[in-house]
Parts: structure tokens; C-alpha cells; sequence
């Protein structure tokens, strides 16, 4: 009897036990998956402090001295991990050999799983742009990141005034692309993008599909400073010459406590700009430089 008693006892028993193993597995597959989707979402591959290299898969010309750079991400699932308004920094070597480091701000948000992007220009003479220029398929380049001062939050202005020249569209498209792509988000954008000629426009044809897929709340005005050399310039109905204190009126919100004038470009356009602003009444906390 005392057999058969414990023959009936021993399904039940390994039934208890299965189930709790079942739950077992289940809560650790659970908490898992979770500690994976965290981390992918709030760490991704990138370290502030120390470089990591990831390959070049596609290289693209995109106008006579720029290009677009694709580099992969660990797995087809990864994420950068670069928050919408920084940027990273990248290592290579110029024509000589020396070690050199240079911010670019990636095109790509964290919505693209998988690799990320850059548009480079490459000047003559650039140390950095040597790198890049001299950069196959299939190498690496070294990244560190995120970094810099701007913090973006949906909402956090009614809209924005953009004004960028040259490779400084980069961080300009980059937010403007996560406040459109986010419908949530209802901030506008208003950019005036400064170049030399027609040709050095980064971007145009994304700009332009923003522009017509989001009328209401996107806006760029292009300013050219040489037109003419282009066959096509006879039909440009943009900017001619440099961006003034009329464009700025005409193309970005005025002063108000809900706006903000984000401007990007090299150095003298920079500090033109500041002093066009302030003329206009746009304060200290209207405006920032990246």
C-alpha cells in the first residue's frame, strides 16, 4: 500500500515541480528580454569615454567633394544609442600620419536599427577629410560618443529657426528629422541653408521630401552666395549672396519666449549670424551656437 501511495505521489509531485521551473524559465526569459531592450534602448553601442571602431559598408558619393558613409552596428538589431542633438567623434589620420579627432553629427537617429550614417565633406587640405577620403569599404573608424551641449525634448519650443552653412546642416537635419518623423511631436521648423553654389547643397533631396511630406510644419529656404556657375542657376529662385538680417526676418519665427534660433556654420558665418540676431531682439536664451 505504502508503494502504491507513493507511485500516486510522484506524478503530482513532478508536476509541481515542472510548473515551478515552467514559471522559472519564464520569469528569467522575461527579465532578460527586458534587461535587453533596456539596454539597447537607453545604452546602445557608443562610449562617451572610450573609441570603438565599426565598419565602413557603403560609401556614397553624393556631390563632387562629399560623401555619405554607412558603418555597421555589432547586429542588424543594435542601435548607436546618440540622443537627437549630439553628436560624435571620430579618430583617423591625416596625410601625414598624425592622429586627428573631429565631431560629426550622424544623419541617422535611433530609429534605424542596425548601422548608422555620416555625411562628410572633404576639403583639399582637411586633415580629417584626408581620412575619409582615403577610407574603403570594409575598414574601420573609430567612435566615441555621445557628446555636446544641446539637449532636445519634444515640445520643448513651439519651433525652431535653423541657420546652417555648409556641412553645419548636419545636427540641423538630424533634429529636424526626429521632431518630423516623431507625431507627437508638433514642433515647426524653419531653416535657411546657406552654401557657395547649387552643387555644394548637402542633402537637398531629403530636405525638399521633408518640405513637400510636412508643409505645415517644415520650411527651408536655400541661400546661394555664387550663382551662375551651375546650368541650372538660371532658374534659382532661392537666396543669392550672403544670409542677412532681412532673410532671417522673412524665414525664422520672430523673437518669442517659445522659440529658438539653433545656427551651425563655419566660424565667420557664426559669428554674422550672433550679431544679426541680437540686432533683431533675439536674447541669449533664443539662440544656440552648435
Amino acid at each position: 500500500m505504502a508503494f502504491i501511495q507513493s507511485m500516486d505521489f510522484m506524478p503530482i509531485a513532478n508536476a509541481e515541480i515542472l510548473g515551478v521551473l515552467i514559471a522559472i524559465f519564464s520569469v528569467t526569459v522575461a527579465a532578460a528580454s527586458s534587461y535587453y531592450f533596456l539596454c539597447r534602448k537607453s545604452k546602445g553601442c557608443l562610449d562617451p569615454q572610450k573609441f570603438k571602431e565599426f565598419k565602413l559598408i557603403k560609401k556614397t558619393p553624393i556631390s563632387p567633394n562629399a560623401a555619405k558613409f554607412r558603418f555597421s552596428l555589432p547586429t542588424p538589431k543594435s542601435l548607436l544609442g546618440l540622443p537627437a542633438g549630439k553628436h560624435v567623434v571620430c579618430r583617423g589620420r591625416d596625410s601625414e600620419g598624425q592622429e586627428v579627432t573631429r565631431p560629426y553629427t550622424p544623419i541617422t537617429l535611433d530609429s534605424q536599427d542596425g548601422y548608422f550614417e555620416l555625411v562628410v565633406k572633404m576639403y583639399p587640405k582637411g586633415r580629417m577629410s584626408h581620412h575619409f577620403r582615403e577610407m574603403c569599404e570594409g575598414e574601420y573608424l573609430a567612435v566615441k560618443g555621445p557628446q555636446g551641449r544641446f539637449n532636445y525634448k519634444p515640445g520643448q519650443v513651439r519651433a525652431f529657426g535653423m541657420i546652417a552653412g555648409g556641412t553645419g546642416i548636419t545636427p540641423m537635419f538630424q533634429l529636424s528629422r526626429a521632431i518630423l518623423e516623431n507625431p507627437k511631436d508638433k514642433t515647426s521648423v524653419h531653416l535657411i541653408y546657406a552654401n557657395t553654389t547649387l552643387e555644394d547643397i548637402l542633402l537637398k533631396e531629403e530636405l525638399d521630401a521633408f518640405a513637400s511630406k510636412f508643409p505645415n510644419r517644415f520650411k527651408v529656404y536655400y541661400v546661394l552666395s555664387q550663382v551662375g556657375l551651375h546650368p541650372t542657376d538660371s532658374a534659382w529662385k532661392g537666396g543669392v549672396g550672403h544670409v542677412s538680417k532681412e532673410m532671417i526676418q522673412d524665414y525664422c519665427p520672430p523673437p518669442a519666449f517659445d522659440i529658438q534660433i539653433l545656427r551651425c556654420g563655419p566660424p565667420g558665418m557664426n559669428k554674422a549670424m550672433e550679431a544679426h540676431l541680437n540686432a533683431l531682439g533675439y536674447t541669449s536664451p533664443m539662440q544656440f551656437e552648435f
